[in-house]
């Protein structure tokens, strides 16, 4: 039976050597069975421009890959996130993957599909929605991507520790989605089935809106093992992914 897999928030870093290679792994063994594969955000921990592929070892290993399942007929769709937003079409080129808008809704297996990293959704916290729309205008990502690379790993390391500090300042609420928000994000695509990350917080969310039945499905983080969602002519079920 065809299926198509959704995975994100894999974090992928040297300092994560086991999640590496259940990638890898996952690639070779899983998504090459598969129709398509959609990569909704956070597939690095950071990705400082495209050139990273030229000076990093594991960005190259992961194009690679990400190229011989495309080349052997898999589909293969990537979403930014708030780690890796900087990915370009030199990465897409060569991985031979097409970049999607977020949000992005398809049509899959006679079902409705809205697609999402999920940080849009997080609306309570408002300082966080601030520094997205910043790093999201071309003025910014244009003078960040003009900067020597070193420079940029040092940006993202300094982001991601400020990110990290402020987290643990955070009410736990406040990291996770607006309910509010959702409903209107329901309203707004005609109740579609929505599929997210970013939250790390994997659950299947079943909730009416104007009187509408929807189901939001979170993604698991890869953080101690994997998981991927497949879906497929039978509906949607959750596949773990052991290291």
């Amino acid at each position: 039976m065809s299926n198509t897999l959704f995975i994100s928030d894999l974090h992928l870093a040297d300092e994560r050597p086991e999640i590496n290679s259940l990638f890898f792994r996952f690639m070779d063994e899983t998504a090459r069975a598969a129709e398509a594969l959609y990569i909704l955000g956070d597939l690095f921990e950071y990705w400082v421009g495209d050139d990273q592929i030229d000076h990093d070892p594991l960005a190259r290993a992961v194009v690679d890959s990400l190229r011989r399942v495309s080349d052997g007929g898999t589909s293969i769709f990537f979403m930014h996130g708030n780690r890796d937003f900087l990915i370009g079409e030199r990465f897409a080129r060569e991985a031979g993957l097409t970049i999607l808008l977020d949000p992005t809704l398809i049509q899959l297996y006679d079902q409705r599909v809205l697609l999402m990293h999920g940080d849009t959704l997080c609306t309570d916290d408002i300082a966080y929605q601030k520094f997205r729309a910043q790093t999201r205008t071309n003025e910014w990502k244009n003078a960040t991507l003009a900067q020597p690379y070193k420079a940029r790993q040092q940006l993202a390391r300094s982001i991601r520790a400020q990110s990290d500090s402020e987290k643990n300042q955070k009410p736990e609420e406040i990291m996770d989605v607006t309910e509010a928000t959702v409903e209107e994000v329901f309203r707004q695509h005609h109740y579609p089935v929505m599929i997210h990350g970013h939250t790390h917080r994997p659950a299947t969310h079943r909730l009416l809106v104007d009187g509408h039945s929807c189901e939001r499905w979170v993604l698991a983080d890869w953080h101690g093992r994997g998981e991927c969602l497949a879906m497929s002519n039978s509906g949607l079920q959750r596949i773990e992914l052991q290291i």
